[in-house]
């Protein structure tokens, strides 16, 4: 037997609908922030009315091209990682719910040089990356500079909150060095629920020999889906919600 749905629920449900119908395509629109969408694809794997907490290696910037802002947006927190200059400053203004640190990942502590382009996204510690850049599609290397760099267990242990019981998502775009960053975490303490890191040749017919993918299945974490050039790892033992 069906059970009537009471009035003023159906109103307000109606009246959302004649709000919809009078904004047009405009009510159904989905705003991605991601470079590739890695943003909706993320919310779409996990919950984002629920609050959490993220991690970003490579932020680049607070807003554009982030992975992590539609989640900032709706109240989430985390640690955003990058040594583009004045990311600090960036992200005090733009999202100060976040910790922001202007320095490197690498598997050992020290320095590195940081190759700096006339697109930001580009920046890169890889020397061969840069090189095969510079020059390209107007492209090139304005600055070259020496920076601090951490092993990302190192930088976790050191900045995540008390208070933060789980990463609920990781993400990793670092051009060309995300398989360092990846080897440089402790995965039998930090273990998100997703990771999703960039793979230049995110080809699926190459995955079973490629380096990240190996790496990762030997954490537990296997595909579930990819972007261009992004592909996301879920932990073996989480199941997506549907």
């Amino acid at each position: 037997m069906a059970h009537p749905i009471p009035l003023r629920r159906r109103l307000t449900r109606q009246v959302k609908d004649t709000l919809k119908d009078l904004r047009g395509p405009l009510a159904y629109r989905q705003t991605a922030y991601g470079q590739e969408a890695e943003d909706l694809l993320l919310m779409r794997m996990l919950d984002p009315k629920r609050v959490g907490f993220y991690v970003e290696v490579g932020s680049h910037h607070p807003i554009r091209f982030s992975n992590t802002y539609n989640f900032y947006r709706r109240g989430w927190r985390g640690l955003c990682i990058d040594p583009v200059p004045g990311l600090v400053r960036r992200f005090a203004r733009w999202r100060p719910r976040d910790i922001a640190l202007e320095l490197g990942i690498a598997e050992s502590a020290g320095s590195l040089t940081f190759h700096l382009f006339n697109e930001p996204a580009l920046n890169t510690f890889s020397p061969e990356l840069a090189a095969e850049r510079d020059g390209r599609n107007n492209w090139a290397i304005v600055e070259r500079r020496t920076v601090p760099v951490q092993p990302l267990a190192a930088v976790l242990a050191q900045h995540l909150p008390a208070d933060v019981q789980a990463i609920d998502f990781m993400s990793i775009d670092v051009e060309g060095m995300d398989l360092q960053v990846l080897r440089s975490n402790d995965w039998t303490r930090y273990r998100p629920r997703i990771v999703v890191t960039e793979c230049l040749d995110s080809r699926m017919s190459n995955w079973p020999t490629d380096p990240v993918v190996q790496f990762m299945a030997q954490q537990q974490y296997f595909p579930v889906a990819k972007a261009i050039h992004s592909v996301f790892f879920q932990r073996d033992s989480d199941a997506l919600g549907g």
